[in-house]
């Protein structure tokens, strides 16, 4: 294998504060390197230096060189490094919703053809190739197995058809040497997940060098040649995948043991009461859609909702909290719950954990304090100081609960007072459980709580929901594409498939029967359920 790109000694401070201290990487042609670190081991900050990124060049640049094809380069800006041939796919979606597919891909490099006007008055005036940029995003597609019209709009589509979306954009470039994949398949179904990794291994083969971002262990040993581990701000270690294990990898990369194994009460107390039932839900989310769940759930019991990508099971929490319009029965804590109304879902005693941290979740431009205590202060007026008809808020107890909420949460952060919208990926969303819990809900429901976390805080994230359960008799709902951590801490797993139950397992059931459940091949007998 011949070298692509070098950094060599890559080190960047903020502020006098060392993010990344003398990183070396070697990555060669078609060779796919696993970059790995817990939130604020420096990954992100890395990428940003080998893209050019606005924040690295106004913030005083950086140490240390990068090479490519053995000759040093200057990425000064996010075009300079597509110039180059490095692109990036990355967490958080940029897609323009009312565009095609299409216009998506060929955003920035739209294929025209003469018309009358542009004859006389200049190439500017040219018309659209549509069919040429029809077939152009088609094949990207393809290369994804992605059986999806090229000509749809975006709008609406689930968050899994966006990331392959964003994918072909990057295949469809001209050029590509380098492509950067930034936790790809962390809105994904493990399905879904499989074709995407099936699609960067092909294009692997075709001499573009890979880099993998990504939490999931298994996926790294699966896809990768090596990895690369970081650890605030450090290189722990490189090692090739055949060389190691992803116990070895997750132990190098939080500097302790840690694995999501069962573990906890056996003798669990959970009541005969049912606390919620749910009769005949429909919800229209869009790519989401819930066509009559029947489900009952018991106080105290951590309920899994399992299903792949697509199949209605974030429908479910969102039509409860009344995101999207729902229809049905539900009976909440001995009331009727009033559907469509999320300040009457709040003032019930539920409280939501968005998949979509940051449309639903955070108030980005504002300070994590402020955001833990914003939901608590619209509904039950806390933190508020009245003084007559008069209310101010009060911003010593919003501090003092910000900083416990940080401390018990393990936010990683600068102060209390700094913008959600800075925050990493994984401390965003411990933000938005933080904000939860603050209405000191009766019931908790969390959809995909450790999307893009590191193992570490995803361990952090599951350990609190069982302490909740368990020390605090929370009843939680957890929604999550990911089986081994609803098997982890749930006390039963309702599969969902095509908007309906498909049937309830225990955690500890057959990896088959998940499957076929999974995938509607094993319709359950009715009444069995458990």
């Amino acid at each position: 294998m011949s070298n692509l790109l070098s950094l060599k000694n890559v080190s960047k401070e903020y502020s006098g504060n060392k993010v990344l201290k003398d990183i070396n990487i070697e990555l060669n042609k078609g060779e796919i390197l696993a970059l790995i670190g817990e939130n604020g081991a420096g990954k992100s900050t890395l990428m940003n230096i080998l893209f050019g990124m606005p924040v690295i060049h106004s913030t005083g640049g950086f140490d240390g060189k990068i090479e490519l094809e053995g000759q040093e380069v200057n990425v000064k800006s996010p075009h300079a490094a597509m110039e180059l041939g490095i692109g990036m796919v990355h967490q958080e979606f940029m897609l323009i919703p009312g565009f095609t597919i299409t216009e998506n891909i060929k955003l920035n490099r739209e294929i025209t053809k003469p018309n009358i006007v542009s004859t006389v008055l200049g190439k500017r005036l040219e018309s659209l190739d549509k069919k040429k940029m029809n077939e152009d995003a088609r094949k990207a597609l393809d290369v994804l197995d992605m059986d999806i019209d090229e000509f749809l709009p975006v709008a609406g589509l689930p968050v899994g058809h966006m990331q392959f979306i964003e994918i072909a954009r990057e295949i469809d470039k001209t050029g590509i040497k380098i492509l950067v994949f930034d936790e790809p398949t962390a809105v994904l179904a493990e399905t879904e997940a499989k074709n995407l990794l099936n699609a960067i291994k092909k294009l692997a083969q075709k001499g573009i060098g890979i880099i993998f971002i990504s939490h999931r262990l298994d996926e790294i040993v699966d896809v990768a040649d090596k990895v690369t581990v970081l650890r605030d701000g450090e290189h722990v270690a490189t090692k090739d995948i055949k060389d190691t294990s992803t116990v070895e990898i997750a132990q190098l990369m939080v500097g302790r043991k840690i694995t999501i194994e069962r573990s906890g009460k056996s003798d669990k107390n959970i009541s005969d009461e049912t606390i919620l039932s749910i009769n005949n839900l429909n919800v229209a989310m869009p790519g989401e859609r819930v066509k009559g769940i029947n489900l009952d759930v018991k106080k105290g019991e951590i309920v899994g909702i399992g299903g792949l990508a697509g199949q209605g099971k974030l429908g479910l929490a969102n039509g409860l909290m009344g995101i999207y319009p729902s229809s049905g029965e539900v009976t909440f804590n001995g009331q009727k719950l009033s559907l469509n109304d999320p300040k009457a879902a709040i003032k019930s005693g539920l409280a939501f954990v968005s998949e979509d941290r940051k449309g639903v979740g955070l108030l980005l431009d504002e300070s994590i304090e402020e955001n833990i205590a914003f939901s608590a202060m619209q509904i039950h007026n806390d933190f508020l100081i009245e003084l007559g008809p008069l209310k101010f808020k009060d911003s010593g107890k919003i501090r003092s609960h910000g900083k416990k909420m940080i401390a018990d949460l393990d936010i990683r952060c600068t102060s209390s007072l700094q913008k959600a919208g800075s925050l990493s990926g994984g401390n965003q969303q411990k933000v938005c459980v933080a904000r939860a819990l603050t209405l000191n809900p009766t019931l908790l429901l969390v959809s995909e709580p450790t999307r893009g976390i590191d193992i570490g805080a995803k361990k952090l994230v599951l350990d609190l929901l069982k302490k909740l359960n368990e020390e605090y008799g929370m009843t939680i709902v957890m929604t999550s594409s990911e089986l081994a951590e609803l098997r982890s801490i749930c006390d039963r797993i309702v599969i969902v498939c095509e908007g309906k139950v498909e049937g309830v397992l225990a955690p500890d059931a057959e990896d088959a029967q998940f499957g076929l459940m999974m995938s509607g091949s094993q319709r359950h007998v009715e009444g069995s359920e458990a």
